[in-house]
């Protein structure tokens, strides 16, 4: 039975104390800290975690039998949170992003590495049926070379959205919707392709002139093997409606699931090849539902690593490739210069100090309210059809 720790009672905590919930039998949540003690209090009870400790400072357990924790702070907390656990011999779930900055994530792994214990970076997109489907087609490669692919992380956020103390600046979120809301897709999408070689990027702020950060952002991508991508990142679309398309040379997947197989006419014109269609149909209709989705999902991934030393599905280095390009939108998108990569420790933007000072500040944060009422909060669609 490993003992499990929640860093952070916030919003998403719920997520990922009704996943480890799942596996009564393999762990017990035992702590839960967060600087109210009221809040952390509030989960326990919510949840019943009978002998669960309400803790108000982290430290507190770092001399005591952890074996796994969950963090989830505000981004700019994440890596020392993640480092002393680390180095205390406990096994970390971090939620997106990662850290604020390269030179984080950066000591996130160093401290992975020296320590022998497992680091997670939460992506629970990928513990969706939809998305395995995607990632088993694209792996056949039955679509041939992928040429274009199209990543719409659409979302929607009111003005007071930002109001949270630490929301909407550079320092403290690391970002806007870039960085905590595209994280998910720029995940599934790093999973699928591979990294990209070059972007170009610009970015605005349209309606939150409560903070200093984007609410939209648009990045165009090339691969190594010269396929292009367009990324959009925001929170000022109705509908919340978001979608990967991946175009291959002989045909079209995406999530939502469509699949569309076209061959040439002998003028060049398409017309449809219904027999490519259904034999893709057919592999992502052979592979097996997901049983645990979202949290749920990656926590048993965690689980079946340390208990097997089965391997992560999401590492440390995983959530690092995602941190390394959505910095590079925001240089590129701060500075106007395309981006190469990979971006190197003397790059400008390698630090949060370094962010801070170079990237785009578009209003001044004004507002900071210490706590919303504890409302339900949107995780991103499933990608279902």
């Amino acid at each position: 039975m490993l003992n499990v720790a929640i860093i952070g009672a916030g919003a998403i905590s719920a997520a990922h104390i009704t996943a480890y919930l799942a596996f009564p039998e393999r762990c017990k949540i035992v702590a839960v800290v967060d600087m109210y003690a009221e809040k952390a209090q509030k989960r326990i009870n919510e949840y019943g975690l009978e002998g669960a400790q309400a803790v108000t400072d982290y430290h507190e357990l770092l001399d005591q039998n952890i074996d796994l924790v969950s963090v989830c702070t505000p981004p700019y907390t994440h890596a020392p949170i993640t480092c002393d656990f680390l180095h205390a011999g406990t096994h970390v779930l971090v939620e997106k992003p990662m850290a604020s900055s390269l030179q984080e994530a950066d000591m996130m792994l160093e401290a992975a590495q020296k320590s022998g214990k497992l680091l997670s970076v939460v992506a629970q997109n990928r513990f969706t049926t939809p998305m395995m489907k995607l990632k088993y087609v694209l792996d056949s490669k039955l679509m041939g070379p992928i040429l274009h692919v199209q990543v719409d992380s659409f979302w929607w956020r009111g003005h007071n959205y930002y109001d949270l103390w630490w929301r909407g600046t550079w320092e403290k979120e690391g970002g806007g919707c870039t960085l905590n809301h595209a994280v998910h897709h720029i995940d599934a999408m790093l999973w699928m392709m591979g990294p990209p070689v070059e972007l170009q990027a610009m970015m605005a702020n349209t309606a939150h002139d409560n903070a200093e950060v984007e609410d939209i952002s648009m990045a165009m991508l090339r691969f190594q093997e010269g396929a292009l991508g367009m990324i959009t990142s925001s929170v000022v679309h109705h509908g919340e409606e978001q979608q990967l398309i991946f175009q291959g040379k002989e045909a079209r997947v995406s999530a939502p699931w469509k699949v569309v197989a076209s061959t040439a006419r002998t003028n060049g014109f398409p017309e449809p090849n219904p027999d490519l269609e259904q034999q893709i149909q057919k592999l992502a209709d052979d592979l097996a539902d997901v049983i645990h989705v979202g949290h749920a999902g990656q926590v048993e991934n965690v689980l079946n690593a340390i208990e097997t030393e089965s391997p992560l599905l999401v590492d440390g280095k995983s959530g690092r490739n995602t941190l390394e390009l959505i910095v590079g939108i925001y240089k590129s998108a701060s500075t106007g210069e395309k981006v190469t990569f990979p971006l190197k420790a003397e790059d400008a933007f390698y630090t949060r100090e370094g962010i801070m000072q170079h990237a785009v500040h578009f209003y001044e944060k004004k507002t900071a309210v210490e706590n919303f009422e504890d409302l339900g909060i949107t995780l991103g669609r499933k990608l279902e059809s």
